[in-house]
Parts: C-alpha cells; structure tokens; sequence
C-alpha cells in the first residue's frame, strides 16, 4: 500500500500516515489536501525536527523514565538504554479514565516491562481526582495538557530524588500530539527543583519504530491520549465521520 506525504505548515516533509489516515484528518478539517496524485496533505501546524543529537555516552547515569503508555515505551526505552543509561520506569498516569482503562494501560506495560527487563516504580492506586481538581476552571485542550504534564513530571521528579537517579524524562516526547516545548520547560523546571536532570530529545524520530514494536509485542494500541475530556473528543471525532442522514459519507459536522 503506497503511503501518503505529510507536511507540516513550513513545507517539511514528516512521517508518512496511510491513505485513510489522511483523507480522515482532510476530512476532519486537521489537515490541507495538498494533492491526490500522489497522496500529500498539510497539517496546519509546525513541527520542530531538530538534527539528531550526538550520540554522547551515558554509562553510568541512571535515568527514571515517566511512561504514559507500553507503546510508548517501546523505542523510547530502546534509545535510553542506547545512549547507555540505566533505565527504570516509573508509572503515575491519574489522568487516564475510566479505572478500567487505567488498569487496562498499566497490565499493559507490566507485562512488556517484564518481557524486556525494565524496572518499574509504581505509584499504588488510582489518583483521578487530583487530576480533575488539577485542570477544574481549564478543561480546553492545550490548558489541561500543560496542567497534567506538570502533575505527573512533578511526581516523577520527586520520585527521582527519593531514589538517587541522576535524571528523569517521559515517554509522552515521543508523540507528535503533544507539547513537546512545554514537556521540554516543565521537566526541566521541576527536575531542577529536586536537583535532578531532565534529559530531552526528540523521540519522535522513532514514531514509525515505536509503531512497528508495538505490533511485535502485540500491545494494546489506545485510541485517545487518557483523560475524560480526551475520550469525550475522540468519541465526538469518530462520530463526525459515521455517515449521517443527509450528508456525504466522510463529510465532518462543523460546529458553530
């Protein structure tokens, strides 16, 4: 199946996506049709592909990795132990709804975490309402994000601290749906503030990897990032493509 370009809105090419992936986005209005033979479309936005690093050595640093999800932690934990950190992975997603998809998510990366021996730290329980008292009165998206960011990369700071490591990071880098500045500012911010490193890179060059590894392992692939107002959004653009009585097939509702 050949593949459709994507651009982003300074013209660089990203990542290919499927045919049905990009007339979907087109059709959602989240991209711009740029031409049909062959395939391209246009996200509305940029995306910041700085050159890769060098691969500096980090023999020796132990680095606690935030992981919002198994898949996410497949190429990411993958780089980690090859710029030579010793990795752990450390679990506090309170933002993920309902409890059974929380639950869902953390079998999830037990099982790969055993699979390929990655030391994981646990926060027990099921936090949802600090997240909800967190982002009250900032429900929009984009808001909330940079509410929830802060919350579990402060967890995991502190965390780091209490058990020695050298430097914390997040899996939540390697998804071209969030803030990657934003991650970049607060890790760092709250690192610092419990004499910690946050180490960044952009993750995001091992997207179609992290793709690829997650179908090996067979994980559980979600469809929306984890809080109720994300499920709510994703529920709203997966009926905005159903067939309605009266439109075009493919043709999404525009709201006023």
């Amino acid at each position: 199946m050949k593949h459709a370009a994507v651009l982003d809105a300074r013209g660089t090419q990203l990542s290919p996506c499927s045919p049905h992936k990009a007339r979907r986005l087109v059709a959602l209005g989240r991209a711009e049709l740029v031409s049909e033979d062959p395939l391209a479309i246009r996200l509305p936005y940029v995306v910041d592909l700085p050159k890769a690093p060098e691969d500096g050595r980090a023999e020796g640093l132990s680095i606690l990795v935030h992981v919002c999800c198994a898949p996410c932690a497949t190429y990411t934990v993958k780089r980690l132990r090859q710029r030579g950190f010793e990795v752990s992975g450390f679990w506090f997603n309170p933002n993920v709804h309902p409890y059974s998809e929380h639950e869902r998510r953390r079998e999830n990366l037990a099982g790969y975490a055993k699979e390929i021996g990655l030391p994981v730290i646990w926060e027990p329980g099921y936090e949802m309402p600090i997240f909800l008292q967190a982002v009250v009165g900032h429900e929009q998206y984009g808001d909330r994000c940079l509410l929830c960011y802060r919350l579990r990369l402060g967890r995991t700071a502190d965390v780091a601290r209490k058990h020695g490591f050298d430097a914390i990071t997040t899996t939540l880098l390697i998804s071209p749906y969030q803030d990657q500045a934003a991650i970049r500012r607060i890790g760092q911010d709250l690192a610092s503030a419990q004499g910690v490193d946050f180490f960044f890179e952009n993750f995001r060059r091992g997207f179609t990897e992290h793709r690829r590894l997650s179908k090996e392992h067979n994980l559980y692939m979600q469809r929306y990032c984890g809080c109720i107002y994300s499920e709510w959004e994703a529920n709203d653009r997966q009926a905005s493509t159903l067939p309605q009585p009266g439109r075009q097939p493919g043709i999404s509702r525009r709201r006023t």
